[in-house]
């Protein structure tokens, strides 16, 4: 009998939807909660043991099933508890996968299940009504400690705020969502509900660590946080569906790790330094938390110029770590070395990725000077006639850095503009969706897109 049960859950198994864990996707589960009917994996059945009012967990293979435990799963399965339990989901709301850190997916599973936030969306006011206060501990700028202090969201002045002091009128910072990401780090931070919050101040980014000791909570201000960031991406883009905003609401880091570095002149001693991998952003600190990067360095495509080695050039000294990389950019190369060989894969991983991946129109527009350091350039150009272009540069390895390939968006019949006192090529605006063109054109009509016959060290407006 015990044989049968297992042959017909193992079964059960091939059907869709149940190969992969009901909450956090992991391949091949091989534990099921038979009191909610979900398949689910070996680390997401150690919550559901912590919700025994909720869930009772069993292995597929390991255990002893009774006949109508077998039959419950059969009526049920991963699409079923879907559909019931998942069936109001805010689209900004956070799906953490079997990568992200144990909080998110316990917040997930509990929210589902225990608290059954998704079937009913009153209970989603926490992170859904555009407006949160409350305390977190913060991380000292100077200091190191960590101190309580008041942080503010709202939707309404597009801010997320935080006072030194209870009774503070005027906030220590103020955090523009549109230029503000949050990332879970608790390793890094060393909390369990470490979030780690950057922002743009004086055109470098400013990290800010943070953790509250209820796990709830910290999600909570997570999801409110990419709450404020879709509403303000929905008003900023009204044509974007969906799909396309979300993966623009938070993001987390390919990588990060301590790697040695040398100078530009590459006769220096190399230096022991952390590093974060931010996209097309390659940032290094002297310590993981500090508040600022020392430098950075933009990553671009392999068809504008840009490679990884996986070695040092041969004549390279002064590095304590064997393992070299090389990243060979139009300017310069700059070297790096790990610790250990797979350290080394795993970078090396990461910067190609990025390498292989053509640039977008809008990354272009992004990209800061060369070196470890550098704010990005400015759109900016002159219009004949009255009439304004949108334009993002394209720096190239054939022209001064201070200069660049003008892609431009044409409106109307089209026009002549110069920028920088150069002539350039045109991009139609078939050719960049439906977002960046949105983006672009937001800027000009809010005035955030700078006008000038000059090119100046900036951020386009959003």
């Amino acid at each position: 009998m015990a044989r049968e049960q297992r042959r017909a859950l193992l079964e059960l198994l091939q059907r869709p939807g149940n190969a992969q864990c009901a909450d956090c996707g992991a391949p091949d589960p091989d534990w099921a909660s038979y009191t909610l009917g979900v398949f689910i994996c070996l680390s997401c059945s150690g919550i559901h043991r912590n919700i025994p009012q909720v869930s009772k967990v069993k292995s597929v293979r390991l255990d002893t099933w009774e006949e109508p435990q077998v039959e419950f799963m059969a009526l049920h399965g991963n699409d079923a508890a879907r559909a019931a339990y998942e069936s109001q989901v805010p689209s900004f709301h956070y799906r953490p996968t079997f990568s992200d850190c144990h909080l998110l997916r316990e917040q997930w599973i509990r929210a589902k299940y225990e608290r059954q936030e998704f079937t009913n969306p009153e209970r989603q006011e926490p992170y859904s009504a555009g407006y949160r206060e409350g305390f977190l501990w913060k991380r000292g700028r100077d200091n190191g400690q960590f101190l309580s202090r008041k942080f503010v969201l709202t939707e309404r002045e597009g801010a997320l705020k935080y006072f030194n002091r209870n009774d503070a009128k005027e906030p220590k910072a103020i955090m523009k969502i549109e230029h503000l990401n949050a990332t879970f780090q608790p390793a890094k931070i060393g909390h369990p509900h470490g979030l780690q919050i950057t922002y743009l101040r004086d055109n470098s980014t400013r990290n800010i660590f943070t953790y509250h000791e209820d796990g709830k909570e910290m999600v909570h201000w997570f999801n409110a946080l990419r709450a404020a960031r879709f509403h303000y991406l929905q008003v900023a883009f009204p044509g974007a569906s969906d799909t396309d905003l979300v993966p623009k609401l938070t993001r987390n880091y390919l990588k990060e790790g301590y790697m040695e570095k040398t100078g530009p002149k590459q006769t220096e001693g190399f230096r022991k330094r952390w590093f974060t991998m931010d996209d097309r952003r390659l940032m290094y600190f002297k310590d993981p938390l500090d508040a600022f990067a020392r430098g950075e360095v933009f990553i671009g495509s392999r068809e504008s110029g840009y490679t990884v080695l996986d070695r040092l050039p041969p004549s390279t000294q002064g590095h304590h770590w064997p393992h070299g990389i090389t990243i060979v950019t139009p300017e310069r190369r700059f070297l790096l070395a790990c610790e250990t060989e797979s350290e080394q894969r795993a970078w090396l991983d990461a910067f190609r990725k990025v390498v292989d991946r053509p640039m977008l129109p809008q990354e272009y527009a992004g990209k800061g000077r060369r070196g470890w350091s550098g704010d990005s350039q400015r759109p900016c150009g002159r219009a004949k006639g009255g009439r304004l272009s949108l334009f993002q540069w394209k720096p190239t390895s054939s022209i001064n850095p201070n200069l660049g390939t003008v892609l431009e968006v044409r409106g109307g019949g089209g026009w002549t503009v110069e920028a920088c006192g150069r002539r350039e090529r045109l991009l139609a605006p078939g050719l960049m969706g439906a977002l960046d063109t949105a983006r672009w054109s937001l800027s000009l009509a809010t005035g955030t897109f700078s006008v000038a016959p000059h090119c100046g060290p900036a951020r386009p407006g959003l």
